[in-house]
């Protein structure tokens, strides 16, 4: 199967890449060269902390893996708070001590639970207007509140079993419940205190970036235990690679659905906008928080709960775990899916008699 997707992405990239040089007639060439402008963004967000992965993996062994192992718990979990590709992935790797626990904490967890506290809370909140907030917010607290349906899914497809699954969940689910309670009754600090940590993260990124940069080109370490740039840029761009197949695929993937998207929509009570956000949302949650404006109160809720666990599916994550671990791209698809498929479900749900 994963070689299936492997292809389905390089012909994606020949009809980017072909359309490209026609002058990009087909709106393909465009999405084609934007997998290779991505490379910049991608690197400056994730190759520094990359770097850095040996020091912070010291760190918290000294700080907090003794607690984590007089639980019983595996300590690789701790990663699951970094996004997929701002090192929770690599960071799962030095702590964990099974490759099923590096899946689940460093791919399923990462992606959904590490990439809506770094990137999507603190983005989102930054870019809406206020009265869209409350919707987004209310969209939030829904999408991590069937998070356990990615982790459940996640967690089996990576060979844990369900037991196991709860039980190093627990420090997850404790922190899910904290969040919705934050998003529930303290919004604004809330997303003051994520928008910190994802500047904190920005800044060990940067740190990062410095000392391996200043390595490679001296060969002198300014910090112990620092992982080669070049190594990180691999991973960099083994998913730029992947993004020049995969934008133009999902490009023609929102076309094909656009009209069977848009009649779900008018089914479950949501606009054009808000059906075909979910579309951009599994590309890039970027774009699908941009078009809220134009969605209705139900679609801004929806897409947002849709965010927690499928943000990204089809284009970074699928790129970076093509990268680092392509056994496990299928396994990954269909738990975030699961994820955002719940979300929307529950959403729709809760918005039935205000819709």
């Amino acid at each position: 199967m994963n070689q299936i997707i492997m292809w389905i992405m390089a012909v994606g990239a020949v009809l980017g890449g072909v359309d490209r040089i026609a002058g990009n007639r087909f709106g393909l060439g465009k999405r084609f060269e934007e997998g290779f402008t991505l490379l910049g963004p991608t690197a400056l967000s994730m190759s520094g902390i990359i770097c850095l992965t040996p020091l912070l993996s010291r760190f918290l062994r000294f700080a907090l893996v003794p607690i984590w192992n007089f639980l019983g718990l595996d300590a690789g979990l701790l990663a699951g708070i970094l996004a997929i590709d701002m090192g929770g992935y690599q960071l799962a790797g030095e702590l964990s001590a099974s490759q099923e626990m590096v899946r689940y904490a460093g791919l399923v967890i990462a992606a959904t639970l590490g990439c809506t506290i770094t990137f999507t809370i603190p983005v989102g909140m930054g870019m809406l207007k206020s009265g869209d907030r409350l919707f987004f917010s209310r969209g939030m607290l829904i999408g991590t509140g069937t998070l356990p349906v990615t982790m459940i899914v996640g967690g089996l497809l990576s060979g844990l079993s369900f037991l196991q699954i709860v039980l190093q969940s627990l420090p997850v689910l404790l922190f899910c419940f904290l969040l919705m309670f934050g998003i529930w009754r303290f919004p604004e600090q809330t997303v003051r205190a994520f928008t910190v940590f994802a500047d904190v993260i920005r800044l060990l990124t940067t740190i990062g970036l410095i000392a391996g940069a200043f390595c490679y080109m001296t060969g002198f370490s300014l910090l112990p235990d620092l992982a080669p740039l070049e190594d990180a840029m691999a991973v960099v761009s083994s998913i730029g690679i992947v993004l020049l197949g995969s934008l133009p695929t999902a490009e023609l993937l929102q076309r094909v659905l656009k009209k069977p998207l848009s009649f779900i929509g008018r089914k479950t009570g949501m606009n054009d906008s808000s059906a075909a956000g979910l579309l951009m949302g599994i590309v890039s949650p970027v774009p699908a928080i941009t078009m809220m404006e134009k969605m209705d109160e139900r679609g801004k809720i929806v897409n947002a709960a849709f965010l927690v666990s499928a943000a990204s599916t089809i284009a970074a994550h699928m790129g970076f775990t093509f990268g680092t671990d392509p056994d496990f791209v299928v396994p990954l698809l269909v738990a975030k899916l699961a994820g955002g498929i719940a979300a929307v479900c529950a959403a729709l749900f809760f918005t039935k008699k205000s819709a």
